[in-house]
């Protein structure tokens, strides 16, 4: 059932005094972010109702803390518009470049940027930052919005705050071991893919070797009649230009193969990542046993 959040500013704690009402205006938002796109939340927190007051918390990818920023003043001016929050506790982790480092150096180059906002709830955006650090949430903004109802809450109320905060941090984590493992399991479709090829191309090879059938024929002179005919049979020579069809025939087969995870979970992801690394295993054996055996053959 939809909620109506009270208009009574809480007195746990006094807001901070605003420096300009025209920053609370939904065109003021519009004017001084102009998002480029619409934010849109990894995750939403179940909300949590205590003697009135609501909680709930929202995670939205940001690299910068300006993009932190702007995430928060978009869902106090434009998702909380039509029910403003009595506080929007904002806290981020950015990984940044470090001043004067261009980023192409190494790991060394970066640092963990993070700060906090309490939009009048005393240390309540410290205890959100506290959650993400403990759980190592990087390159994130978390906004935990609260309607007062009426009734001091004490120390509950950060209880409240930091489960809500936590809620939306581990979806966050999941939802980036997922981009991971899908990104994972397309590097091991392009490997599996190349290795099979190439297994198939020492394959035809091998295939082609002539196998001797009875004493060796000792071939006098050098004449056409006696050369084996290129037009057929396992000593026939491509034309020119065919491998190159070959290639981009290849090439097609390999995107209308190229597999489409948007569906796929993060169990399944595992389950198809072991899938590859096992079948990976199992071509390159097969690729070093034909090289082994042509080796011998040829000595």
């Amino acid at each position: 059932m939809p909620f109506t959040p009270y208009s009574i500013m809480s007195s746990d704690t006094q807001p901070k005094p605003s420096t300009s009402t025209s920053l609370n205006t939904l065109d003021s938002f519009i004017t001084t972010s102009k998002p480029q796109t619409t934010p849109t939340p990894i995750a939403t927190s179940t909300e949590i109702r205590d003697r009135g007051s609501t909680f709930i918390a929202h995670i939205f990818t940001a690299t910068s803390p300006e993009a932190a920023k702007s995430h928060a003043k978009y869902v106090k001016h434009v998702l909380h518009a039509n029910k403003k929050a009595t506080h929007e506790i904002v806290a981020w982790r950015c990984m940044v470049v470090k001043p004067g480092c261009t980023g192409l150096g190494g790991p060394e180059e970066f640092q963990v940027v993070s700060g906090s906002m309490d939009d009048g709830e005393r240390w309540a955006g410290d205890r959100t930052l506290k959650v993400m650090q403990n759980l190592a949430v990087i390159d994130a903004v978390v906004v935990v919005s609260r309607w007062y109802g009426g009734t001091l809450l004490g120390p509950s109320r950060f209880d409240h705050i930091e489960i809500c905060t936590a809620e939306v941090c581990r979806a966050f984590k999941r939802s980036e071991e997922l981009r991971e493992s899908i990104t994972t399991l397309e590097t091991l479709d392009v490997l599996l893919e190349g290795l099979r090829e190439e297994l198939k191309a020492l394959q035809q090879q091998q295939e082609a070797i002539p196998k001797p059938s009875g004493p060796t024929a000792i071939i006098v002179g050098d004449s056409e009649s006696q050369r084996p005919s290129s037009s057929h049979g396992k000593g026939f020579t491509p034309e020119k230009g065919s491998s190159r069809q070959d290639s981009g025939l290849a090439q097609q087969q390999a995107e209308k193969k190229k597999q489409n995870y948007s569906s796929v979970d993060l169990a399944k992801a595992r389950r198809l990542i072991k899938s590859r690394e096992s079948a990976i295993k199992w071509v390159k054996d097969s690729l070093n046993n034909l090289r082994a055996a042509n080796s011998s053959t040829q000595e």
